[in-house]
């Protein structure tokens, strides 16, 4: 009796949470993910802390926690404090795509967050940082374009409260292209491993979760439509990645979850009343915290509130926004820096929005005085009077130790329903009346989601809590291949009814 090798297909829901699916599944919204729950298994799924899509991805990709990959954000300093670059790749840790493709498999890589592609025993079209960057190969993007028609779509657009209706529409219609590259790459190349990611899930969450989170029959057509969209084009890229036939396995699975943001903390302005961040001059000028005064006391009327929103919408982006810079003055952590008394700052929280960093300039606090200073940061935030913080170590939080970017300490504020921030924009610590056009009404949550079925998949399991670093290794093990050895995630195939390959049976 032979061995036959499943191929896996993992879709990506950037952000997906349960609490907003499963109502959609009772609607009868989602046919297709709710269908594949139905004949497998559902799990929250634990995300990495910062809960943030390139440290979660990239964990889920190489089996290893952030600190073995020192990537805690979407940024990493570069430089003095208040200079950063985007973080540029997980690599040298090799992801599963490049385990698998060393191993002869072939695999594939739809819209991936990396800059830039590289060899591999398949295809990769990466996404998210550029909507016309490297394939590999290179045709690969002439080869996708020319079958859909048009352009591979971008990342969405900055959203305006005055568009919504034709961001939402442009989302949609985004999804469904995506669907359909993803769908024809199966279908021309079959990969045995094939992931494909829907980013447009989680940016509509953050800008709408307010509407989201009504009741079924109250949540806005088009959103309601927006997801359909997005539960055909799984169904589409499962039923190309299943043509090839043999035994197979779909997992949906998303980083994080998502819900109601209600309050934002601004940790440097805190920084600044405890002492820990000293600045020679006021961090920004007269008409900056005039406006901030003003755009907050706006909201306690209705009137003023909308008005406010719509200047806020105007100014958003492009030169409308350099212009209110220029009249307003800087309010960022970038320039504020000019004005940092760095003999006399011990602490400040920049380019990790959750993170606080010891002053590199100062090297006496790379010793006992640096630990007192984060002894004293715990004992403050841990008290805060108005909102819970948790204090966390990295040394704590994770098992590799690859800190040359890493916070001092990094903290979660209610739970996450209230989000860090490093601006000085507003002279409030803590806005917990937080105005509709602060970048949406949506965040993210640790509990992410696993849908799986397909070959070997035991129906109906209950598996609790699983954590989204050991999925890769799960992939791996129902793949018939072992899992790395310095992987810090951890097959839970067992459970699932997938570990090794499954027999051709009689």
């Amino acid at each position: 009796m032979g061995l036959i090798r499943r191929r896996f297909l993992v879709l990506g829901l950037d952000g997906a949470t349960f609490d907003l699916l499963d109502p959609l599944f009772r609607a009868g919204d989602l046919p297709f993910l709710s269908g594949l729950a139905a004949r497998g298994i559902r799990a929250p799924l634990l995300s990495v802390y910062p809960a943030k899509t390139i440290p979660a991805w990239y964990s889920f990709a190489t089996g290893l926690d952030p600190g073995e990959l020192g990537i805690f954000g979407f940024t990493e300093p570069d430089g003095a404090p208040g200079q950063s670059r985007l973080v540029q790749s997980f690599r040298p840790a090799e992801a599963i795509w490049d385990r698998l493709s060393r191993l002869g498999r072939r695999v594939g890589v739809v819209n991936f967050p990396i800059q830039a592609p590289y060899p591999v025993h398949g295809f990769l079209l990466p996404g998210m940082f550029s909507a016309t960057s490297a394939t590999y190969p290179r045709s690969l993007r002439a080869e996708v374009e020319g079958e859909l028609g048009s352009p591979y779509p971008p990342e969405p657009a900055v959203f305006h409260e005055s568009e919504r209706s034709e961001w939402i529409r442009a989302a949609t219609e985004s999804v469904e292209r995506r669907g359909r590259a993803a769908s024809i790459l199966a279908e021309r190349h079959r990969p045995e491993f094939l992931f494909a990611l829907f980013r447009e899930t989680d940016r509509l969450q953050h800008q709408l979760w307010d509407e989201l989170s009504r009741p079924v029959d109250e949540i806005p057509d088009d959103l309601r439509s927006f997801w359909r969209a997005t539960d055909r084009a799984c169904a589409s890229v499962d039923r190309a990645f299943r043509a090839a036939g043999g035994p197979a396995v779909t997992f949906v699975l998303s980083d994080h979850g998502h819900g109601r943001i209600e309050s934002d903390f601004l940790t440097n302005r805190w920084l600044v009343e405890e002492g820990f961040l000293v600045f020679r001059d006021a961090p920004v000028g007269m008409a900056r915290r005039l406006f901030g005064r003003f755009s907050l006391a706006a909201q306690r009327l209705p009137l003023a509130r909308a008005v406010s929103s719509r200047i806020a919408d105007f100014l958003r982006e492009g030169p409308r926004a350099e212009l209110a810079q220029l009249l307003l003055g800087d309010s960022s952590f970038e320039g504020a820096t000019r004005q940092i008394d760095w003999e006399r700052t011990t602490a400040y929280s920049y380019p990790v929005p959750e993170g606080i960093y010891l002053n590199p300039f100062r090297p006496e606090l790379r010793g006992p005085a640096g630990r007192a200073v984060l002894d004293r940061l715990r004992a403050r935030l841990s008290a805060y009077p108005d909102a819970r913080i948790e204090v966390m170590e990295p040394s704590a939080l994770y098992r590799g130790r690859r800190f040359q970017h890493a916070p001092a300490l990094l903290i979660r504020v209610d739970g996450m329903r209230t989000e860090p921030r490093m601006d000085f924009a507003y002279t409030q610590t803590l806005i917990r009346d937080r105005p509709p056009y602060f970048c949406g009404s949506g965040t993210h949550r640790m509990d992410g989601v696993l849908l799986a079925a397909g070959d070997g998949i035991q129906p109906g399991a209950d598996l609790g809590t699983l954590r989204l670093i050991d999925v890769a290794p799960t992939i791996l093990d129902g793949m018939g291949e072992p899992t790395p050895a310095e992987w810090t995630g951890r097959s839970f195939g067992a459970r699932l009814g997938l570990s090794g390959a499954p027999s051709t049976g009689t």
